[in-house]
């Protein structure tokens, strides 16, 4: 096979798994008519048409789904396995990509990196913030974080953080006007912050649990935002109550410029958790870099 059509292959393969020229030809780095021109020249020499375009949706056609489930496994295999030539350096290298939220990044993944790429120069790591629990697989990601709960079976998943709690959080001036709730059902009758979650669409929903008995609450407000530490300066600004990361407010809490409610309704649950496909082939740099952001209590 021409290494022409290596490329047309592997340029169909990001369309249909992103299902948008637009975001492929971001990934690719080439521009969105340059990869619609090499797509419908892989038609053209195939005889099948393989993508149903739309105005608003790209999705593959019966033949372009056999291709992709046909050719993607086969290429993550080239990647995995070129990849893993790395061991027959003097030094690990590659490039390692993963999709975290921002509050992971910052509090988890950053502080353990730094010391990390310090001392391996050659292997390069790529963090996508993302909100959206994201398809670790179909994105061509290396690895994801997410918390323990979320994490699916046929996933392995290591535990790179201690167990978490959120926070129900306002400013004091907030609350020199409203009185503070005292169950989860009242936050309906307050000005409440919202977190986006782009995967599904929505808003997503408070979860309280307490004595066996779960609860979710869907507020409501004059702010949505899609990342944490934009709903904690909210919150700071006296624009309403935030459900953030327990350990991301507790200094603000300490020093009388939040204050907690509900605390008694947010259990611990289980923490963050590096996860990977099970039947993925570590490269040394991704063992190294396991093994580095594993969580030592």
């Amino acid at each position: 096979m021409q290494r022409g059509t290596l490329d047309d292959l592997l340029a169909f393969m990001a369309v249909a798994r992103q299902r948008s020229f637009t975001k492929a030809a971001a990934q690719l780095g080439v521009s969105q008519s340059a990869l619609s021109h090499t797509v419908r020249e892989l038609e053209a020499q195939l005889g099948v048409r393989l993508l149903t375009r739309t105005t608003r949706s790209v999705s593959p056609t019966e033949a372009g789904e056999r291709l992709l489930g046909t050719i993607g496994p086969r290429f993550e295999e080239i990647d995995a396995e070129l990849a893993g030539l790395s061991e027959f350096r003097d030094k690990p290298a590659g490039t390692i990509r993963i999709s975290a939220t921002d509050h992971v990044t910052d509090t988890l993944l950053w502080p353990r990196l730094t010391g990390f790429l310090r001392q391996y120069p050659d292997i390069k790591v790529e963090i996508i913030v993302d909100y959206g629990l994201t398809d670790i697989v179909a994105e061509r990601f290396d690895a994801g974080v997410r918390d323990g709960e979320q994490v699916a079976k046929d996933m392995i998943a290591v535990r790179i953080g201690p167990d978490m709690r959120m926070a129900v959080v306002g400013a004091p001036a907030y609350f020199k006007t409203r009185q503070r709730p005292t169950r989860p059902q009242a936050l309906v009758d307050h000005t409440c912050i919202n977190l986006r979650l782009p995967t599904h669409g929505g808003l997503y929903a408070w979860e309280f649990e307490k004595g066996g008995r779960e609860l979710r609450v869907r507020v409501d407000g004059q702010l949505v935002f899609n990342g944490t530490n934009q709903m904690l300066n909210a919150a700071l600004a006296g624009f309403g109550l935030a459900y953030v990361p327990e350990d991301l407010v507790a200094p603000h809490i300490a020093r009388g410029r939040l204050v907690r409610v509900l605390e008694d309704w947010c259990p611990p649950f289980p923490g963050s958790h590096l996860y990977y496909p099970s039947r993925r082939q570590p490269s040394p740099a991704f063992t190294l870099l396991v093994d580095a952001l594993r969580y030592r209590k």
